[in-house]
């Protein structure tokens, strides 16, 4: 019977520990957060994603899944420990991959000889490597596994994903680890670690570039009076092309995507290539923030006082609670800075003191409310919820008749015909 050890119960951890105890393994999470450990063994789960809590629970009762608060006892008689942890971005753009070779130290005289060590969190090239020589032993193989998945949807992805990478320098132990996938319908692709570590970083860098190329066609199409979503349609039915990532939108954000795309060009740099794409990647996207910024400022009544702007969405996406590196929170910021008042609403966001450095800013306790009084709605999150507003009960709180929707969530014409001035992204 295959004991898996996981190392950090924040989004990747949980949810790798939850899907493998799903697959069949026994699974032990350890983290330092001990208020976190306690409410995991009592059921309660710390973040908002699809399918996780149930999952969570069936581990829990059917004993499949443990949670403890010591790193030591959830290695010792772990097969395969996996390494979930923080891997912030430096000030200097660097990934900050101290927790992990923290971690590696640590547990070292505590593994089980001949166990192997798998690497979760997001590491820079070579990491394989250093973190062999934290350990310091000879028999534990060290396998890169990265994650692939898309917070709001991530059971779904961890348990149907279009592939799994495994790079190691030992066959064996890559092999190892990639039968731990065995139950799942996919492709594993075995690999040398800088190759796995790569991959990661590549993915994720690409995928940025289609969403930031698609907000410069949108600028184009503004500018050219054409339909971005018609354009969408026309390119993404080419197969080479697809039409995933091609929503148009406020800017890209989140855990990932800010802190891969610099910490990629900071690898290439430090190897000795200029990755200019990915920087003229990284500048659209700054670019996009400010032009959705621009776009709601100019909705300011001539002559007004005042502008009051209601904002739907703070989370970077729907079907998360993550605020971080948000494109709603940047823009809030930014309008604040050009002497806007803010009110908000998101469905995940509870308390707006969960929100760092975000002051003055009236949090609704519903969409509805966070529009009282104001003169432009904004849709900055892509929830269902916003779509289903109806403009005539709008009307009423709404001291102006502006939407800027830089989601293109809405019926335009609906609104439009009910009297609002409708600004959408790459919209005609």
């Amino acid at each position: 019977m295959t004991t898996i050890a996981v190392l950090g119960a924040g989004y990747v951890g949980l949810t790798a520990a939850a899907c493998f105890s799903h697959l069949g393994h026994d699974v032990i999470v350890s983290d330092i957060n001990q208020i976190r450990i306690k409410n995991l063994q009592d059921g309660l789960c710390p973040i908002v994603e699809k399918e996780l809590p149930e999952l969570l629970e069936t581990g829990l009762r059917n004993g499949k899944l443990q949670f403890v608060s010591d790193n030591s006892v959830a290695v010792s008689q772990a097969d395969f420990t996996f390494l979930c942890l923080p891997t912030p971005q430096s000030s200097n753009g660097d990934v900050d991959t101290s927790f992990v070779q923290a971690a590696a130290k640590e547990i070292s005289p505590f593994l089980k000889p001949g166990s192997v060590i798998v690497t979760k969190s997001t590491v820079p090239v070579g990491s394989t490597k250093i973190i062999e020589e934290m350990l310091g032993r000879s028999d534990i193989a060290v396998v890169s596994n990265p994650e692939f998945l898309r917070e709001g949807t991530a059971v779904h992805d961890f348990l149907n994903p279009d592939r799994v990478v495994v790079g190691s320098s030992s066959e064996t132990a890559a092999r190892s680890v990639a039968e731990l996938y065995s139950k799942l319908n996919c492709r594993i692709l075995i690999t040398d670690p800088a190759s796995a570590e790569t991959i990661k970083y590549a993915a994720n860098a690409f995928l940025a570039t289609k969403i930031s190329y698609i907000n410069a066609i949108a600028a184009v199409c503004e500018c050219v009076n054409a339909d971005i979503l018609s354009v969408i349609e026309g390119i993404g039915s080419d197969k080479r092309i697809g039409p995933e990532f091609l929503n148009p939108g406020p800017g890209w954000g989140g855990s990932c995507f800010p802190k891969d795309t610099i910490a990629l060009v900071k690898i290439a740099e430090t190897a000795g290539y200029d990755f200019s794409l990915l920087r003229g990647v990284i500048a659209v996207n700054a670019e996009q923030l400010q032009r959705v910024t621009e776009k709601i400022l100019s909705r300011k009544p001539v002559g007004a006082h005042d502008f009051k702007v209601g904002v739907l969405g703070l989370t970077f996406k729907a079907g998360t609670d993550d605020l971080r590196d948000s494109a709603s929170i940047t823009i809030i910021r930014n309008l604040q800075e050009r002497g806007a008042l803010v009110s908000a609403f998101d469905p995940t966001v509870k308390a707006m003191d969960s929100i760092n450095d975000l002051v003055d800013v009236r949090f609704a306790a519903a969409s509805i409310d966070a529009l009282t009084d104001c003169d432009v709605m904004v849709i900055l999150t892509e929830w269902p919820e916003f779509a289903l507003l109806e403009p005539s009960e709008v009307l009423k709180v709404m001291r102006s008749r502006s939407v800027v929707d830089a989601r293109n969530i809405l019926d335009r014409d609906k609104w439009v015909e009910a009297g609002f001035d409708y600004q959408g992204i790459g919209r005609s």
